[in-house]
């Protein structure tokens, strides 16, 4: 084992002890760190074979990290740019599809809290929470409902 591998290891280790990562992130991360082909690969093996790296420990980091922000679209998207499997990540998506309305209330609770007061403030509401992944209908209903409510129809 020389020195190299040693200092891949290493900043793998240091990059896991921030956060949960995939093994595609880690390798996308110290690609440019390898000194000799395949020694990036056998680091990450050897750490994988160990548990350091768990694909299914990464998708409930993100799940629980950002689910509670964001939307089941926007979930997906950053468990796909991590590189995880496709199945894997579907089925936590799913997951979280039950939730979505009152986690979509919440998120829009936390930032405006109290309905539009005229198309601007809701083609601003709307927008936002688009952005943060939630479905079309749900954000129609999510700041209609709050319009309702106000009985500011």
């Amino acid at each position: 084992m020389g020195f190299d591998e040693i200092s891949l290891k290493g900043r793998a280790l240091r990059l896991l002890a921030g956060r949960e990562h995939s093994r595609a992130e880690l390798q996308r991360k110290l690609r440019t760190h390898e000194t000799e082909p395949g020694e990036l690969n056998r680091a990450l093996d050897e750490l994988e074979a160990k548990g350091f790296i768990n694909e299914q420990r990464v998708i409930e980091s993100v799940v629980h990290r950002r689910s509670s922000r964001l939307g089941a679209a926007r979930v997906r998207q950053e468990l796909q740019a991590k590189g995880l499997d496709a199945q894997a990540v579907a089925e936590a998506v799913a997951g979280l599809q039950g939730s979505e309305e009152a986690r979509a209330l919440e998120v829009w609770r936390r930032k405006f809290g109290q309905p539009p007061r005229d198309a601007a403030e809701h083609g601003k509401q709307t927008r936002f929470l688009l952005n943060r992944g939630f479905g079309t209908e749900l954000v129609r209903r999510v700041v209609r409902g709050a319009a309702i409510q106000d009985d500011e129809v």
